[in-house]
């Protein structure tokens, strides 16, 4: 990995090449890094987890990473690719600026810099998590600056290039690794179909045993992130055309669901019926409340494979977890450079890019230090971003003259309020998820001054027409 980012250091002349990857990438390439950024590290080990306690009913979370990629492809990218050809574009928050006005960009860009420096921390935790459980005598700190610091580094030699061909590396490794070693000899060891029907209720290997409320956060949160990741608009704007980046998203929605799917929470399974079975007593996991379930999956691999085949299966999670934080680290960067210092055009503004990068990686090495949990960090993450840009986007598709004052309140009072909402754990009804009443505040104060912003308008033009009367 290391060896591909100093390979593109040299490549790499100006902001277009550092954030964009030259903008003429080819859909293989730019596919395999979608659903490697997406589904990543902290997916992986939190599709074990939910695997380990919902069983094959996990596997809806991914099914709605499906339902988002298609309808992006079919609704965002003609629109994005087709203004990106004009204005060549850097971010997300450029194509706002480009139907807002810069407020909006501004704000845009802070939010989904906050979200992803979200993502970064999440994903070196996933890492850190799994490396301090399976290498005896690694404590989590050490973990973490070495996931951490591998990631960061080619990330800010290499720029989005790096990202994206790395991406591809690690998501060959990790579909090989789990798929040909993994699930196979975890399958044989735990003793087959036989004893997980033994071991585990019915629940388990079942597809409805999901409440309609998980579902529906699941949908709020991960459907909307299609339309509004900095990590998405990087890649259609990397890619050649249009067409080519609709062929890598649709192929992103199927190694989601089902392949990663089914992959995730078969392992968490496997990694129950051997709790179940007393394979994890000798690590003192003896009770179900003494085991965090996201620990499942790696303290299975450190059971069932032997000495080689345990290390190509790390590699596969690691590559996992690298390929979502380096994403998110030059996402965090360019919406930084791009939308809140704005000098992504200036002489130096390379350098001042690795710069930037280098200190959001620590930032993010930092506030992964301060979480225990890696799905709540992801999901915390999307539901911020979601809540506070939804909206204002889809505005921008569906409508001719989208008010820019509806859009930055809209912004303002949806993430404000889902972040209220998360900070102070506040108790919702029916089980739903904060990100929903985010979303419906948003909506609410665009419509109001979306209407206002009409009604003003209609007003004067009819004041304007009494006057020459």
């Amino acid at each position: 990995m290391l060896g591909v980012g100093f390979y593109f250091l040299k490549k790499n002349k100006t902001t277009d090449d550092y954030y964009v990857g030259g903008r003429n990438m080819k859909s293989f390439h730019i596919g395999l890094s979608v659903v490697a950024t997406d589904v990543g590290g902290g997916f992986s080990i939190g599709l074990g987890g939910l695997g380990f306690v919902m069983g094959l009913s996990g596997s809806w979370l991914l099914f709605t990473g499906l339902i988002g990629a298609w309808m992006s492809a079919i609704i965002l990218i003609p629109v994005i690719s087709k203004i990106s050809m004009q204005k060549k574009l850097f971010s997300f928050p450029q194509f706002l600026k480009h139907v807002y006005n810069e407020r909006v960009a501004m704000l845009a860009g802070i939010i989904s810099a906050i979200g992803y420096i979200g993502f970064t921390s999440s994903q070196i935790l996933a890492g850190a998590k799994l490396a301090s459980s399976s290498f005896t005598g690694l404590s989590m700190p050490q973990a973490l600056m070495i996931m951490g610091g591998i990631a960061i580094l080619y990330t800010v030699i290499g720029g989005l290039k790096a990202v994206i061909y790395t991406d591809t590396i690690q998501w060959i490794i990790l579909l090989f690794g789990l798929i040909f070693i993994a699930i196979p000899l975890s399958y044989k060891t735990i003793g087959g179909f036989d004893v997980i029907r033994l071991y585990v209720s019915s629940e388990l290997v079942s597809l409805t045993n999901i409440k309609w409320q998980t579902f529906i956060n699941w949908m709020f949160t991960i459907i909307p992130i299609w339309f509004i990741a900095m990590t998405l608009y990087q890649r259609i704007y990397a890619s050649k055309d249009r067409k080519t980046a609709q062929r890598a998203w649709f192929a992103a929605g199927l190694f989601e669901y089902p392949v990663m799917a089914f992959t995730g929470v078969l392992l968490g399974l496997y990694a129950r019926v051997a709790f179940e079975n007393g394979m994890f007593n000798e690590y003192g996991f003896n009770a179900i409340e003494q085991i965090d379930e996201e620990l499942g999956i790696p303290l299975l691999l450190k059971t069932v494979l032997p000495v080689g085949l345990m290390g190509l299966v790390l590699s596969s999670y690691f590559s996992a977890i690298m390929s979502t934080a380096d994403s998110c680290l030059i996402a965090a960067s360019g919406n930084i450079i791009t939308d809140v210092l704005r000098i992504h055009k200036k002489k130096n503004s390379l350098y001042f890019s690795q710069i930037i990068t280098m200190s959001i990686g620590i930032l993010a090495l930092i506030l992964a230090l301060k979480m225990p949990n890696v799905l709540d960090l992801v999901l915390h993450s999307y539901s911020f971003m979601v809540s506070g840009m939804i909206v204002p986007v889809l505005a921008a598709l569906f409508l001719k003259k989208p008010s820019s004052l509806a859009a930055l309140l809209s912004m303002l009072s949806g993430g404000g309020l889902t972040l209220s909402l998360i900070t102070f754990n506040v108790s919702l009804p029916l089980g739903l998820d904060a990100n929903i009443f985010g979303i419906t505040l948003s909506l609410l104060i665009f419509i109001v001054f979306q209407t206002g912003k009409s009604v003003i308008f209609t007003s004067g033009q009819r004041s304007k027409n009494s006057k020459e009367t």
